[in-house]
């Protein structure tokens, strides 16, 4: 190790740093032009080639002229998964409160209270429910 300076060994981390930098930038820029719904085949084609072929250039390139719309795709995916994500949380928890009709809950609590109430019997009570459950 008293063969390799101090300074040498802040450049090696320097440069292996930048590298790993680049690596996840042309990754993002890959996983964006695939993502790009409005960038026909040919085009995805050629950004795809430009940034094989000369991937320094091509990664710079990309990012400088298509750099606003990464991020504004970035942010509709976003919207739309977590939007996909809320729709699945309130048909998972049975609320229908988009609909505006009652849960399976809220009906078996009014079907008990009813019963409690002597308004139904056992028994009417008891198909309500598989009603409502199945």
């Amino acid at each position: 190790m008293d063969d390799y300076p101090l300074l040498n060994v802040f450049w090696t981390m320097l440069w292996f740093f930048l590298w790993i930098m680049w690596l996840f930038l042309l990754f993002k820029v890959i996983t964006d032009i695939f993502r790009d719904h409005e960038l026909s085949g040919w085009g995805k084609a050629g950004w795809l080639i430009f940034c094989i072929v000369l991937p320094y250039l091509g990664v710079l390139v990309y990012v400088i002229a298509r750099g606003k719309g990464m991020g504004l795709r970035d942010a509709r995916q976003a919207k739309e998964a977590e939007a996909r994500f809320q729709e699945y949380i309130r048909q998972t928890a049975g609320t229908q409160a988009a609909a505006g009709a009652p849960s399976a809950t809220d009906e078996l609590a009014r079907l008990a209270d009813l019963k409690e109430r002597g308004a139904i019997s056992e028994q009417e009570f008891q198909q309500a429910k598989a009603k409502i459950l199945a």
